[in-house]
């Protein structure tokens, strides 16, 4: 797995680059072809939280973690574990035969263990919207570990926002 490791704001030196590679070298087991997958790791500094947020994009889905901490080497350790339950809480899921040809990078023989100012927008981001099915976005969703997720259903052709509920259950935001 190729690691493409930066700071924001932070230097990041030799010995934390060592110690991220080798942490995201636990899940090289999961993926069949490991030499193709590039791993995205920033790391960045807020108040006194040490943060690091990674990202791995496949060729269908995408995994992405993030966590914070006081001390940096734990926040690396608290983000490989949280990625690493994704893929194997996910690992049914994904060998099912509609998902199958989707995720051929993986690799399936494992066994599983108040400010005035805070109204600003603050960030935008561009999306993909890849025509994908309901099925597809629950699975991408509880891959990226977030509470909604923004797609283009393969049926209807509609923008849609799937969002995880209070009772953990999914709804759908359908446009015309």
């Amino acid at each position: 797995m190729k690691c493409n490791i930066h700071g924001d704001k932070i230097p990041v030196t030799p010995s934390i680059k060592e110690y991220v590679r080798s942490k995201l070298g636990k899940l090289e087991k999961y993926f069949d072809n490991d030499s193709n997958i590039d791993a995205r790791v920033v790391i960045k500094i807020r108040g006194h939280n040490q943060i690091i947020e990674v990202t791995i994009p496949t060729s269908n889905f995408t995994l992405r973690s993030e966590e914070a901490h006081s001390d940096l080497y734990a926040a690396i350790d608290l983000v490989v574990d949280k990625l690493e339950r994704q893929i194997t809480k996910n690992k049914t899921k994904m060998q099912s035969k509609s998902f199958k040809n989707m995720v051929k990078e993986f690799n399936f023989d494992y066994d599983v263990e108040e400010d005035e100012d805070h109204n600003k927008i603050v960030k935008r981001k561009p999306i993909e919207m890849k025509p994908m099915s309901e099925e597809e976005a629950i699975l991408q969703i509880n891959l990226l570990g977030h509470d909604f997720f923004i797609y283009r259903d393969v049926s209807t052709d509609n923008v849609c926002v799937l969002y995880k509920r209070k009772d953990n259950n999914y709804g759908i935001i359908e446009t015309n």
